[in-house]
């Protein structure tokens, strides 16, 4: 059955991953409840109410509506966004996912004043469009609608990396995304042709209906678990 799924999805079933989630533990517990993990980033909601965001809905709905959605933990509506560049996370205290010339045993919500302070007046590189690139498990796998797109967000993740202090390993091949849910646990095998239809079908829903995300401004946010990002200084 597995031979069939395309490579991207092939990690989040069983039987070509059996290793745990990631964040499972620190992140969430095995029940689905969010758990205290504080930090900063820099994200851009969706727009509230917007066509874009009401076909997003939708498809976390479709997602909700399978008999084994109880094997992921869905974020609320409200807090879904696609993250620009990450910012620190209490968990992550070691180099290069902290700047170097701040101590790793600094507060978070220290590092978030001092983060308010080098990000006042920092300049943007302009607005931007993204697509859905794919629909997974966990959401939606996003980038620009264009090249011209592509390399204004490519800016920004540059420019920010002087006030953050810090390139992550995957600085120039992250990938965007608009996260749903989190696995609490893989995928049964048997399921994989269930899943990789309904997600077929929501990428030609969202194709037709939201060919570009409405989002917000880039945001520089706070958040003490993945249940809401409070938008602190809007960027640009």
């Amino acid at each position: 059955m597995l031979d069939t799924v395309r490579p991207s999805l092939a990690g989040f079933f069983e039987g070509t991953n059996p290793t745990p989630p990631t964040h499972l533990g620190t992140r969430y517990d095995t029940a689905g409840n969010f758990l205290l993990e504080p930090g900063n980033t820099v994200v851009c909601h969706l727009v509230e109410s917007s066509p874009s965001q009401a076909a997003i809905v939708e498809v976390r709905e479709r997602m909700l509506a399978m008999p084994d959605a109880d094997h992921l933990a869905f974020t609320p509506i409200s807090s879904l966004h696609m993250t620009l560049f990450q910012g620190i996370i209490e968990y992550r205290r070691r180099l290069p996912y902290w700047p170097s010339d701040v101590p790793l045993d600094t507060s978070i919500d220290d590092m978030t004043r001092l983060y308010l302070e080098r990000l006042q007046g920092f300049e943007g590189h302009g607005p931007f469009k993204v697509k859905t690139v794919e629909v997974v498990p966990t959401g939606l796998t996003v980038a620009g609608a264009t090249e011209d797109d592509r390399q204004i967000l490519k800016a920004w993740r540059d420019a920010m990396s002087v006030p953050f202090g810090y390139r992550h390993p995957d600085h120039d091949t992250y990938v965007f995304h608009i996260t749903f849910a989190y696995q609490i646990r893989r995928l049964a095998d048997e399921r994989a042709a269930a899943w990789q239809d309904l997600f077929d079908d929501c990428l030609s829903f969202l194709e037709r209906e939201a060919p570009v995300i409405e989002l917000r401004p880039p945001a520089f946010c706070s958040f003490k678990d993945m249940k809401h990002f409070e938008e602190l200084l809007v960027l640009g």
